[in-house]
């Protein structure tokens, strides 16, 4: 399966690495490329890409805002944001915005491909030391009062399917390793959701990391 990418980002030097760097992955083919948030939301309609790899500091429209409108107009497509920006805030808003994912512009080029791969499946790539963010923002929430964690009232089952899900296993797969079917599993990650007040695989996701109910390796 071909992945169709779209890049967004407001350095020339920056697409051309980026460009150079998908060319050498035989399953990624580069739709088209722009500048800025407002380039996005039209190359996005007409190339119909499967993921948009965004940056988030842009002149005209930024990658927070492109990425709420194209999400508003095509919930399949999936965005990765890409920034120099490491601060806790602008992961939050891109993740809020609607972005499957997070990669500072330090990491290893290997990251970004597996990034594109991971969310073109459905799935959230999330760089370690982000994730760590999302953790310590969860024990700040709950020690303010603003998260109301409902993960006790969750049965065993349910918990063995959150965390499937937080490690990007589909529903077959769930279901395979759990000896279930593949629409108990979709009545359970149904139930998991109106219990959390979640309605997303990426938010069930999110949450997982936040609880900790998953671990992710820096290989």
């Amino acid at each position: 399966m071909t992945i169709r990418v779209l890049i967004i980002d407001d350095h020339a030097i920056v697409r051309a690495g980026m460009r150079m760097l998908l060319q050498s992955d035989a399953e990624v083919e580069i739709v088209g490329e722009g500048a800025n948030g407002e380039e996005a939301l039209v190359l996005a309609q007409q190339k119909k890409p499967d993921v948009i790899v965004m940056d988030v500091t842009m002149p005209k429209m930024d990658g927070i805002q492109a990425t709420q409108k194209i999400k508003q107009q095509m919930p399949e497509v999936a965005v990765l944001a890409v920034s120099i920006h490491e601060g806790a805030d602008y992961f939050f808003q891109m993740l809020q915005a609607g972005a499957s994912g997070y990669v500072p512009k330090r990491a290893a080029p290997e990251d970004l491909l597996r990034a594109i791969h991971t969310v073109a499946k459905g799935h959230v790539f999330l760089e370690p030391g982000i994730a760590k963010d999302l953790v310590a923002d969860y024990l700040t929430r709950v020690q303010d009062g603003a998260e109301q964690d409902s993960y006790d009232g969750l049965t065993e089952r349910e918990r063995e399917v959150l965390v499937h899900i937080a490690e990007s296993m589909t529903n077959r797969e769930i279901a395979h390793a759990l000896g279930i079917s593949v629409k108990t599993v979709e009545r359970h990650t149904e139930n998991i959701m109106s219990k959390l007040n979640l309605h997303s695989r990426t938010e069930l996701v999110k949450y997982a990391v936040r609880k900790n109910l998953i671990s992710l390796d820096e290989s």
